[in-house]
């Protein structure tokens, strides 16, 4: 197997994505992503993992969540959780998370995720393949019902839905995340 040379970065998006009447929103962050997303992408050799909310407030939870396990007690109590939320840092947009990314590294190829059937979507083994290009990959999820039309059409590539033995395709995104990075970085 050819090992991966490509610096991979994540982004868990909360605006623009999708409520299930298709509307675009802004969803609400949860302290279970933090740091289930977080502890996967540290197993897996993520680089960093973006939150992405316009909203004020999120970002100060966000901050003080993260604040609480890696200068707070917490990560006094649990130095193991500390390494995995060092990872987060908190945006605004996705164009201030390939900014960061491009000025530390290159500009990002940029992988979307998504739970629908989409023409020309790339499988999990295929986008492995493109990990050995020596290039950042940027790999966004959605919250929500999912990313907006806008990102999907920004994207590079998109990735073909996870699939079970069951009809039933409604993953958490904390679930969803911890089975791509197994399949593509494991």
């Amino acid at each position: 197997m050819k090992k991966l040379s490509s610096k991979v970065y994540i982004a868990l998006l909360h605006y623009p994505v999708l409520n299930k009447k298709g509307d675009i929103v802004v969803s609400a962050v949860t302290n279970l992503d933090l740091h289930d997303i977080a502890r996967a992408a540290k197993t897996y050799g993520v680089e960093n993992y973006y939150v992405v909310t316009p909203s004020i407030d999120q970002k100060v939870l966000v901050d003080d969540i993260k604040s609480h396990w890696t200068e707070g007690k917490g990560g006094t109590l649990n130095p193991k959780r500390k390494e995995a939320l060092e990872l987060i840092k908190v945006e605004t947009s996705l164009e201030k998370v390939i900014d960061d990314i491009t000025a530390s590294s290159s500009k990002p190829k940029v992988v979307v995720t998504t739970a629908k059937k989409i023409n020309g979507s790339l499988s999990i083994k295929e986008l492995k393949e493109k990990l050995i290009d020596d290039m950042p990959f940027l790999i966004l999820f959605g919250t929500g019902w999912g990313l907006s039309a806008e990102i999907m059409e920004k994207a590079d590539y998109i990735m073909e839905p996870l699939n079970g033995v069951t009809d039933y395709n409604h993953l958490s995104v904390r679930s969803a995340a911890s089975i791509i990075f197994d399949r593509l970085l494991g």
